[in-house]
C-alpha cells in the first residue's frame, strides 16, 4: 500500500523542522573564538565574531536585492525599481545599526583579544567591495531608466508633480545617504575603541583611511541636479 512506503518512494517531502531548513547546527557551530586557543575565550570575542559574521550575511542579502534594483531599473520598471530601493534601504539600515552593538566594546576589551585577529581586517571584505562596486553601477541603470521615459533628471524636479520616478530618485539618494552614515559610523566605532591614529590590523590606516571614503558618492547626477536648481539652471 502507498501508506506503507518509504516517503523517499513515495514522493512526500522529507520532514524538515526550523533547525533543519536553517541548518542551525551548521550555522552555531561557525563561531569559533580564536582566544580559545589561549586557554580561556575572551567574553567579548563572541559577540565581535557575530556581529561581522551577520554582516556578510546581510551583505549577501543585500547583492541580491542590488542585482533586483539594476535589472528593474534596466528593464524600465520604475515600479519594481521603487520596491527594490526600499528594500535596500532597510537591509543597509540593519547592517549599519547592528554595528551600534559594538559601542559597548570597551578599548581594554579589545586589546585583550585583538592580537587573535591576526592580519583579518574589514578592509578584507569581498563582498562589502562588490557591494561598493554594484552600486556605483546603479547609476548608469536610473539614467536608462529616466531615458526610457523621455524626461531627465532635472525634470524629476521641476515637472508638474512627484511621479514613480521622483520616487525612485529619492530612494537611490536615500541609499546614497544611508551608505555614507554607515561608512561614518564604521569609522566612529573604530576611533571609539582603538583610536584614530591606530594602525588596523590588516596595515591599513584605521579610522584615517576610513574617513576618506565618507564623501564617495554613488549618484552624482542626482547631487548635482539640486546644484543646477538652486543655480537657477536649466531643467532640460
Amino acid at each position: 500500500m502507498a501508506g506503507d512506503s518509504p516517503a523517499h518512494e513515495s514522493g512526500a517531502r522529507p520532514h524538515v523542522t526550523y533547525g533543519s531548513y536553517l541548518a542551525l547546527d551548521e550555522l552555531l557551530s561557525l563561531q569559533r573564538p580564536r582566544s580559545a586557543e589561549g586557554g580561556t575565550e575572551h567574553p567579548d570575542e563572541l559577540l565581535f565574531i557575530v556581529v561581522h559574521q551577520t554582516s556578510e550575511l546581510w551583505f549577501k542579502v543585500i547583492l541580491h536585492e542590488i542585482a533586483g534594483l539594476e535589472s528593474a531599473m534596466r528593464a524600465a520598471d520604475a515600479g519594481l525599481a521603487l520596491w527594490r530601493a526600499t528594500r535596500v534601504n532597510s537591509l543597509t539600515r540593519i547592517v549599519s545599526d547592528q554595528l551600534s552593538s559594538l559601542d559597548t566594546l570597551p578599548p581594554q576589551r579589545f586589546l585583550q583579544f585583538r592580537a587573535y585577529l591576526g592580519a583579518s581586517s574589514g578592509a578584507q571584505s569581498a563582498q562589502f567591495r562588490t557591494i561598493e562596486q554594484r552600486s556605483a553601477d546603479l547609476e548608469g541603470a536610473f539614467l536608462g531608466l529616466v531615458a526610457a521615459n523621455a524626461t531627465t533628471v532635472e525634470a524629476l524636479y521641476t515637472g508638474p508633480g512627484p511621479g514613480t520616478l521622483f520616487f525612485v530618485a529619492e530612494a537611490l539618494l536615500a541609499y546614497d545617504q544611508q551608505f555614507a552614515r554607515w561608512r561614518f559610523q564604521h569609522v566612529q566605532l573604530v576611533e571609539r575603541i582603538i583610536g584614530p591614529m591606530t594602525q588596523g590590523t590588516g596595515g591599513s590606516l584605521g579610522a584615517s583611511h576610513l574617513m576618506r571614503t565618507v564623501g564617495q558618492r554613488f549618484f552624482p547626477a542626482l547631487w548635482d541636479a539640486r546644484t543646477r536648481l538652486y543655480r537657477g539652471g536649466s531643467a532640460g
